[in-house]
C-alpha cells in the first residue's frame, strides 16, 4: 500500500490502517483499473474513492441516489477541510453554472450529483471540460434491473464513460447478488477491471428471528434491554408514529422518521438521535443510508422486509463500532400474507400492461400507428377511476411503460393529502354545529379513515368527493378552513403527470418487445419475497450461513451466536450453574415471568427456559396463578 495513501487516511480521518478490502480496492484504482467493490454495510465504501481521488490531480465525480446521502457525505468532507459540492434540487440556473465553472477551474475535489442531474446537457457539457481523476457510482445495484432498488436513470450513468473514456470508474454496493454484479459491470462498460468482494460476514452481529404474536410487548422488552442506541424498521409511515408513541408512554426515549416529514423535522430528529437524546428511532427504509452512527447495538425489523438485500443492508447498521450487536426480525403468522399482499399483488403482468396501454391510448384517443405531438396532462387517479382499475397496480404498469421508453412520465408525480384532527371530539361537534355541509364531510371522513384523530392520515380526495357528492375543490376549501381555525393539521400537494408518447401506438406489438423482460422482473421479485420467507422459516441452518449463501458467499462455518446456533447449543454445566444462580438471585428480590428473566439475563432464551424447567423439576421454584416464577420457601 502506498505510504501516501496512509498519510491521507491519517491526516483527514485519523485512522492508522485500512481494512484489507479497502487496501486492495484503492491499489487497483490507483493503477487506473475499473473496480466493482462489493462491501457489506459499514465496510467503509466511501474511502475507496475518496482516498485515491485526493492523491491525484483533478476531481472525483460521485453519482449517488439519495439527496440526504449526498448532503451527508458532502458535509462530512467539508468538516474535514476537503472541498466538495452537491448539485441537488432547488439550484437556480445561474448558480448551477457558477458551481460547474468552479469545478472546471479546479476549486473542488468532489462533485456529488444524482443520476437524474447527470442527464442535463449543461452538466454533461461542463464535465467534458473538467479534469476528472475518478468516477464513483455509489449504490450501484440501482443500475441493475435485477437489483432491489432499480432506478432507470442509473442506466444512463454509462454516459460518463463516453464523456471521459480514459477515467477509471469504481462502482460500489453492499447488496449485489452475482446476477446484479454482472449487470453492473456490463452496463458501465468496464474494460480492464477487477471485482473485489469483501466477506459479507458481520461476526459481531447476532441475527435472530423471533416468532411472536404480541409484537408490541416483545418490542417494549427488547427496546428496554438496549444499552446504547437502536433502530426499529417498519413499512408504513403511520406505524412509525404509533410505535414511537408506544415506547414513549413506557419511558423509552423514541422518535419516528419517514420520507413524508418536512426537511427541518428530519434534520432535527436525526440530530437528536445521533446525539443520543433519542434512544430508539422508529423508521421506514427512508432512514439510515449513509448515516454513520457507530454505537447502534440493536436493529429490529418489526415488519418483514421485501428482500434479503434490504434486510441485510438495514440490519448491518448495527454494530459499526465492532462491539456485540443484535439484528432481530419479529414475525408472526400474519406476516407472510401481508408481505405478499403488499409487494406481489400490485405487480402488473404482461397482459395487464397490454390492457393498460390500450386503455391509455383510448383515453387520449391516439390512432393506431401514430406518435402524437406534445405532452398530455394526466391524472393517474382519474384514469384509474374512469376504468375502475387498482391504482397501485396501474401506477406500476405505467412505470414499466416509462422505463421501457414507450411513454415518458414527468418526474416527481405526487398527490399527497394528509390530515389529522388536533381538537377534541366535543370541540369538533361544537365547531360543526352550524355548518351542515362541513358536518357531513367530516362524518364521511371519520367513517372512511379510522385513526384520523390519532395519526396524520393520507386521504383520497377523489374517494371523498364520490361519497359526499362535493367537488374536490370544495372539499379542499373546507379542509383549508379547518386548518386556519386550528381544527386540523392539513397538508396538500398535487401535481399531474405530463405524459408523452415515445413510439407509435401498436398495442400488443409495442409491449411484446419487452414482455420477456417483464416476466423475468416479476419472477425476480417473487424470488426475493420467497427468499425472505425462507429465511424467517428456516430455524435449522445458521442465520449467517443463510445470509452469506444468498449473496453468493459459500461457507459452512456457523456463527455460534444467532438464534439457530444458540438453540442447538448444548448447555454446559458451567453455564447451567451461572444461569441457575442468577435466576435464584433475581427471584429472591421479586417474582418474575420468563419474559422478564429473558430480558434481564444475558443468556439465550432457550437456555434460560431449560434451567427454569430443571428448577421446577427439583422443586426449587414454582409458578403462581399469573405464570410468574417464585422461590419455594
Amino acid at each position: 500500500m502506498n505510504d501516501t495513501s496512509l498519510t491521507i487516511l491519517k491526516k483527514y480521518w485519523g485512522y492508522d490502517s485500512f481494512k484489507p478490502a479497502q487496501e486492495e480496492i484503492i491499489d487497483f484504482v490507483l493503477k487506473q483499473k475499473d473496480v466493482l467493490a462489493l462491501l457489506p454495510t459499514g465496510g467503509g465504501k466511501s474511502l475507496c474513492y475518496q482516498i485515491p481521488s485526493l492523491l491525484n490531480e483533478g476531481l472525483c465525480i460521485v453519482v449517488s441516489p439519495l439527496i440526504a446521502l449526498i448532503q451527508n457525505q458532502v458535509q462530512q468532507l467539508k468538516d474535514r477541510g476537503i472541498k466538495a459540492i452537491a448539485l441537488t434540487g432547488g439550484i437556480s440556473q445561474d448558480h448551477l453554472i457558477d458551481l460547474l465553472d468552479n469545478c472546471v477551474f479546479g476549486k473542488y475535489k468532489f462533485l456529488y450529483l444524482s443520476p437524474e442531474r447527470l442527464q442535463q446537457h449543461l452538466v454533461q457539457e461542463r464535465i467534458q471540460q473538467m479534469t476528472v481523476n475518478l468516477i464513483a457510482v455509489d449504490e450501484a445495484h440501482c443500475i441493475s434491473q435485477w437489483g432491489n432498488d432499480f432506478r432507470p436513470a442509473y442506466l444512463n450513468c454509462a454516459i460518463l464513460r463516453d464523456i471521459k473514456p480514459e477515467t477509471p470508474i469504481i462502482a460500489l454496493t453492499a447488496t449485489a447478488t452475482p446476477k446484479v454484479a454482472k449487470d453492473i459491470v456490463e452496463n458501465l462498460q468496464f474494460k480492464n477491471f477487477k471485482v473485489v468482494r469483501d466477506s459479507f460476514d458481520r461476526s459481531n452481529i447476532s441475527f435472530s428471528v423471533i416468532k411472536e404474536e404480541n409484537k408490541q410487548k416483545r418490542l417494549l422488552e427488547l427496546c428496554a434491554s438496549s444499552h446504547k442506541s437502536g433502530i426499529v424498521y417498519v413499512r408504513s409511515r403511520r406505524m412509525t408514529q404509533h410505535l414511537s408513541d408506544l415506547l414513549n408512554k413506557h419511558q423509552i426515549r423514541a422518535d419516528f422518521y419517514h420520507g413524508g416529514l418536512p426537511k427541518e423535522a428530519k434534520k432535527n430528529k436525526l440530530k437528536n438521535w445521533l446525539a443520543n437524546k433519542t434512544k430508539i428511532m422508529i423508521a421506514t427504509n427512508a432512514f439510515g443510508m449513509g448515516i454513520d452512527k457507530a454505537d447502534v447495538d440493536m436493529v429490529i425489523h418489526y415488519q418483514m422486509p421485501d428482500s434479503m438485500e434490504n434486510y441485510y443492508q438495514e440490519a448491518g447498521r448495527a454494530g459499526r463500532d465492532g462491539e456485540a450487536a443484535r439484528a432481530i426480525l419479529l414475525t408472526n403468522k400474519d406476516d407472510t400474507q401481508q408481505l405478499k399482499n403488499q409487494f406481489l399483488e400490485i405487480l402488473p403482468d404482461v397482459s395487464f400492461i397490454k390492457m393498460i396501454y390500450k386503455k391509455l391510448s383510448n383515453y387520449f384517443q391516439i390512432p393506431y400507428g401514430i406518435i402524437p405531438d406534445g405532452s398530455f396532462p394526466f391524472s393517474i387517479e382519474s384514469f384509474s377511476e374512469t376504468y375502475k382499475l387498482p391504482a397501485a397496480k396501474t401506477y406500476n404498469a405505467l412505470r414499466i411503460l416509462d422505463q421501457n421508453s414507450i411513454i415518458g412520465l414527468s418526474q416527481n408525480y405526487s398527490r399527497n393529502t394528509n390530515i389529522q384532527f388536533i381538537t377534541s371530539k366535543q370541540n369538533l361537534r361544537n365547531y360543526l354545529a352550524h355548518n351542515k355541509e362541513a358536518f357531513e364531510l367530516t362524518q364521511t371522513l371519520l367513517r372512511t379513515y379510522g385513526g384520523v384523530f390519532d395519526f396524520e392520515t393520507k386521504i383520497n380526495i377523489l374517494l371523498l368527493s364520490k361519497k359526499t357528492g362535493l367537488s374536490e375543490d370544495r372539499i379542499l376549501i373546507h379542509f383549508e378552513q379547518f386548518r386556519q381555525d386550528e381544527i386540523v393539521t392539513f397538508k396538500n400537494s398535487y401535481r399531474d403527470v405530463d405524459l408523452v408518447y415515445l413510439v407509435p401506438r401498436e398495442d400488443d406489438l409495442t409491449i411484446n418487445v419487452f414482455a420477456s423482460k417483464v416476466k423475468q422482473q416479476i419472477q425476480t421479485k417473487v424470488d426475493q419475497i420467497e427468499a425472505m420467507l425462507a429465511y424467517t422459516s428456516n430455524d435449522v441452518l445458521c442465520r449467517k450461513i443463510q445470509i452469506l449463501n444468498y449473496f453468493g458467499e459459500k461457507t459452512n462455518n456457523t456463527c455460534k451466536i444467532c438464534d439457530v446456533c444458540l438453540q442447538s447449543k448444548v448447555l454446559t454445566n458451567k453455564d447451567y450453574k451461572l444461569i441457575k444462580e442468577a435466576i435464584i438471585e433475581l427471584l429472591r428480590i421479586s417474582k418474575k415471568s420468563s419474559r422478564e428473566l429473558n430480558v434481564i439475563l444475558p443468556y439465550q432464551e432457550s437456555s434460560i427456559l431449560k434451567v427454569l424447567r430443571h428448577l421446577l423439576e427439583e422443586d426449587s421454584i414454582q409458578l403462581n396463578a399469573t405464570n410468574e416464577y417464585v422461590l419455594k420457601k
